[in-house]
């Protein structure tokens, strides 16, 4: 009896991620071809392409300004919530030590 151990995962920087979109969507040329061309599983670059289009369908018809600060306060709102969450964990916490 053989067992396989499973193939290490690749990881992908954010830069190669977008290089490689904008060379599908520029270049018209099959995701699969171009999934060779990279070296890259086509399942992966199908699923980064994917991902790309279904942002930019919700910013269509903004300038690129607005799009730069719809990206910036969208992470400012993730961090912004996540800081809400920990105060909310804290103030938990120091009630429940200030009433043993």
């Amino acid at each position: 009896m053989r067992i396989e151990m499973p193939e290490k995962r690749k990881k992908y920087d954010r830069e190669f991620r977008e290089g490689a979109v904008r060379i599908v969507e520029e270049t018209g040329k099959p995701i699969a071809q171009i999934a060779r061309d990279l070296g890259v599983n086509e399942g992966t670059l199908g699923n980064w392409v994917n991902r790309a289009r279904e942002a930019a369908e919700g910013t269509r018809g903004l300038s690129k300004d607005d799009v730069e600060e719809l990206k910036r306060l969208r992470a400012e709102v993730a961090e912004l919530r996540m800081e809400r969450d920990v105060l909310k964990r804290s103030v938990v916490l120091w009630v429940k030590e200030a009433t043993k």
